[in-house]
C-alpha cells in the first residue's frame, strides 16, 4: 500500500508541473494566467507565447501523462501484487490528470487536462492492446471536429463525450468504461466557460 501511495503522489506531482506557466516566466517574464484566456494550457500558450512555445507546451503536457503511467507502472510491477494491472494504470493516470487540472504549484488552479489526458491514454494503449483502435478513433474525432470548426474547446468536449461511446462499442472492461466516464466529466467541467461562450457564439477560433 505504501508503494501505491508514493506512486500516486509522484504521478500527481508530475501532472502538477505547470509547463505553460514556467515557459511564460522563462521566455517572456510574464504570468500567462493574466493573458489571453488565463488558462495554463497549450492553446493559451500558443496564443500568448507563440506557435513554438505553444507546441512545446502541448508536447510536454502530453508527455507528463505518458511518463507518469508508463514509468511508474514499470517501477511498481514487481512490488504490487494485490491490484490488477488495469486498475493500477487507471489510478496512476487519474492522479496525473488531477495534478494537471488542480496543480499544487498554482494554488490548485491548473489547465483543462486535454493534452495530459491524451498522454495517459497513449500510455494505456501501449499497455492494453484493445485500446489502440479506440485511441485512433479518439484522435480522428478530435482532428475532424477541429478541422470543421477550428475551435479547440469544441473538438475537446465532443471527443471527450465520444470516449465512453467508443469504450462501450468495443466492449471494454468496466474499469475502463468507468475511467472514460470520469475523463468525459473532467473535460466537460473544465470547459464550462468555453461551453458558455460556444452557446453564445463567442468562442474564438484558433485561426
Amino acid at each position: 500500500m505504501l508503494w501505491i501511495i508514493i506512486a500516486i503522489l509522484i504521478s500527481y506531482l508530475i501532472g502538477s508541473i505547470p509547463t505553460a506557466y514556467i515557459l511564460g516566466r522563462w521566455l517572456r517574464g510574464i504570468d500567462i494566467r493574466k493573458f489571453g484566456s488565463g488558462n495554463v494550457g497549450a492553446t493559451n500558450a500558443l496564443r500568448v507565447l507563440g506557435k513554438g512555445p505553444g507546441i512545446l507546451v502541448l508536447i510536454l503536457d502530453t508527455l507528463k501523462g505518458f511518463m507518469a503511467v508508463l514509468f511508474l507502472d514499470n517501477l511498481l510491477t514487481y512490488r504490487i501484487d494485490f491490484l490488477s494491472k488495469e486498475i493500477l494504470l487507471i489510478i496512476l493516470g487519474l492522479s496525473c490528470i488531477c495534478g494537471h487540472n488542480w496543480t499544487i504549484f498554482l494554488r490548485f488552479k491548473g489547465g483543462k487536462g486535454v493534452a495530459t489526458t491524451l498522454g495517459v491514454f497513449i500510455a494505456l494503449a501501449v499497455k492494453i492492446s484493445s485500446l489502440k483502435i479506440i485511441l485512433g478513433l479518439v484522435l480522428l474525432t478530435w482532428i475532424t471536429v477541429f478541422l470543421m470548426s477550428r475551435i479547440v474547446s469544441l473538438a475537446s468536449v465532443l471527443t471527450g463525450m465520444s470516449l465512453p461511446i467508443y469504450m462501450l462499442i468495443f466492449k471494454q472492461s468496466l474499469p475502463l468504461i468507468s475511467l472514460s466516464l470520469v475523463l468525459c466529466l473532467f473535460i466537460i467541467l473544465r470547459h464550462k466557460s468555453n461551453l458558455v461562450r460556444l452557446f453564445q457564439r463567442e468562442e474564438k477560433r484558433l485561426f
